[in-house]
C-alpha cells in the first residue's frame, strides 16, 4: 500500500501541475506533508532547498529523495517513474496522433509554421549567448572562439561536443 501511495503522491502533481516544477511543488507539498504526513513543512523546505541547489528537474530530484526516505530504493524508483509518467503518457498519445495524421494537410501546414518560429527562437538564443560571451570573455576571446569553432565545424567536420570541450579548456587556460 505504501508504494501505491508513493505513486499517487507524485503522479497527481504531474497530471495537474501544468507549468513544470514550480507549479508542481505546492501540489507535492500538499501530498507529502498534508495528506500522507511523510514530512514536516520544515523537512519539505530543506528538501526543496537541496533540490534547487542541484542541476536538473526539481520534481524528479524531490521525488527520488522523498521516495527513498519513505520506501527505500524501490520507493525512489516508483516516485521517479510516477513523476514523469504523466508527461510520458501525454507524449505517447501525442506521438500517436501525429503519426496518425502526419499526412494531413493541416498538420503539414502547422509544421511549416513551426519551423520558422523555432529558427527565430534559436537565433535569439544564439544572440543571447553571444552577448553574454562578449560580456564575460571579451571581444578578443569571443572572436577567436567563434572563428576556430566555425573552422573546426565546417572545414574539418569536428563533432560539436569536441568543440565544446575544447572551448571549455580554452576558457580554463586563457580566460579564468
Amino acid at each position: 500500500m505504501k508504494y501505491i501511495d508513493i505513486f499517487i503522491a507524485f503522479f497527481i502533481p504531474g497530471v495537474v501541475g501544468y507549468g513544470g516544477g514550480p507549479a508542481s511543488i505546492p501540489l507535492i507539498q500538499a501530498e507529502v506533508v498534508d495528506r500522507y504526513k511523510w514530512l514536516t513543512i520544515d523537512e519539505f523546505g530543506e528538501i526543496l532547498a537541496l533540490a534547487n541547489g542541484l542541476p536538473g528537474p526539481i520534481v524528479t530530484k524531490m521525488a527520488g529523495y522523498i521516495g527513498y526516505e519513505v520506501g527505500g530504493v524501490f520507493g525512489s524508483i516508483i516516485a521517479l517513474f510516477s513523476s514523469v509518467a504523466p508527461s510520458l503518457i501525454a507524449m505517447l498519445v501525442l506521438l500517436g496522433l501525429i503519426t496518425k495524421f502526419k499526412n494531413s494537410p493541416v498538420v503539414k501546414k502547422l509544421t511549416n509554421y513551426i519551423k520558422p518560429t523555432i529558427a527565430i527562437l534559436l537565433g535569439a538564443l544564439t544572440l543571447q549567448f553571444f552577448l553574454q560571451s562578449l560580456e564575460g570573455a571579451g571581444l578578443f576571446h569571443t572572436v577567436i572562439l567563434l572563428i576556430v569553432s566555425w573552422i573546426c565545424l565546417e572545414k574539418f567536420r569536428v563533432h560539436p561536443s569536441l568543440i565544446i570541450i575544447g572551448t571549455l579548456f580554452y576558457g580554463l587556460i586563457f580566460i579564468s
